[in-house]
């Protein structure tokens, strides 16, 4: 494992009951983990410890993400959905 590729305990948390959230959440631990500041990989390392309901609520816009996880939520919902529609 180089230091550009994400631990493999990542990927693993990343599998959640909704098959939705494991794309979303997968896709981009795939293809953005590998370019984003320490900062946002340790938002999407708390953002996995959130329930899936929660999660799901907040990557769809339906309520607000806890303090602290709004840019990494954000950044989920950019590359699944394209640019804020905020």
């Amino acid at each position: 494992m180089t230091a550009q590729e994400p631990p493999a305990k990542l990927r693993w948390r990343c599998r959640r009951g909704m098959q939705e959230l494991d794309v979303m959440l997968g896709g981009w631990l795939d293809e953005c983990w590998r370019h984003a500041d320490p900062g946002l990989r340790h938002s999407f390392d708390r953002l996995l410890e959130i329930e899936d309901d929660r999660l799901w609520d907040w990557l769809l816009g339906r309520s607000e993400p806890e303090r602290g996880l709004e840019d990494i939520v954000e950044a989920i919902r950019a590359r699944h959905f394209g640019p804020s529609r905020r």
